[in-house]
């Protein structure tokens, strides 16, 4: 059984869409699939319609959430994604992020940059709901201001990079509850270690269930770490290659086994 817990539509910032992506799984020799798109739900219905029973859609989330320590990302799986509480919040996320992007935008003027909101808007892919750095990415080499992706994420878009704005968005704590509301499972998504270290404990008290241990490029050492941590607070591990687009290779090229994420699969019903 081969099994991806974490890959994006073009209902936020991933390049195909629902209906598609849940083809490319299939072509990409994926049993299950976790459709986990930036705080927004209306992927899901789309890719679960499209599945067939060939390919298990598990309804998903993945917010973006301020923290004193900066931006964390919050996983929520098995959710209902018709729960009204979760519907308003990602109402109100589509200007907030719609914000961000403005924001990131002028801060890229002062280096010959002039992209504006509407031409972003008009290369994302139809039915994009939540608009994200790699929509101003692909914007950037849309208008030949950089040769890829990357290189948009390397010199402008990165985390450390002069454009960068984080998301002001609900707190983990925040997040956390309204996944345990939504009826689901709240996993912290490629945790920074240092991070991780000095907050695990404060996330475990506000309830989180697991951690995202297995991702492309992860290292040895690291998993091994993630993997002690989730032993040592009862979380659940599970996997996933954080997908977007063609540039990442293949989806189904990095996948984890069931009994890698076993707890989850369990405690979802699978």
């Amino acid at each position: 059984m081969r099994i991806d817990l974490h890959i994006h539509s073009t209902a936020s910032d991933g390049s195909l869409s629902p209906s598609a992506l849940v083809w490319a799984a299939r072509t990409g020799g994926l049993d299950i699939i976790a459709v986990a798109d930036h705080d927004t739900v209306s992927g899901i219905a789309e890719a679960k319609a499209a599945s067939q029973d060939r390919v298990h859609v598990i309804p998903a989330v993945e917010f973006s959430t301020t923290h004193d320590c900066g931006e964390v990302h919050i996983l929520g799986y098995f959710i209902d994604p018709a729960y009204p509480d979760l519907l308003a919040y990602t109402l109100d996320a589509v200007e907030k992020r719609r914000e961000r992007v403005r924001g990131m935008l002028a801060r890229l003027a002062p280096y010959g940059i002039t992209v504006t909101l509407d031409e972003v808007v008009q290369l994302a892919q139809p039915g994009t709901r939540m608009l994200g750095r790699p929509h101003v990415a692909r914007a950037l080499v849309q208008r030949g201001f950089v040769q890829s992706v990357g290189e948009a994420f390397d010199r402008f878009l990165g985390d450390s990079a002069p454009a960068f704005l984080p998301t002001e968005m609900i707190t983990p704590r925040n997040a956390i509850e309204l996944i345990h509301s939504a009826g689901g499972f709240a996993v912290w998504a490629h945790p920074r270690l240092s991070t991780l270290e000095r907050e695990v404990d404060r996330f475990v008290d506000w309830g989180l269930n697991g951690l995202e241990c297995y991702r492309p490029n992860a290292g040895a050492a690291d998993i091994r770490y993630i993997e002690e941590l989730c032993r040592k607070h009862g979380l659940m591990i599970t996997g996933g290659s954080d997908w977007h687009g063609a540039w990442q290779g293949k989806l189904g090229d990095f996948y984890v086994n069931g009994a890698d994420v076993e707890a989850l699969l369990d405690a979802g019903g699978i």
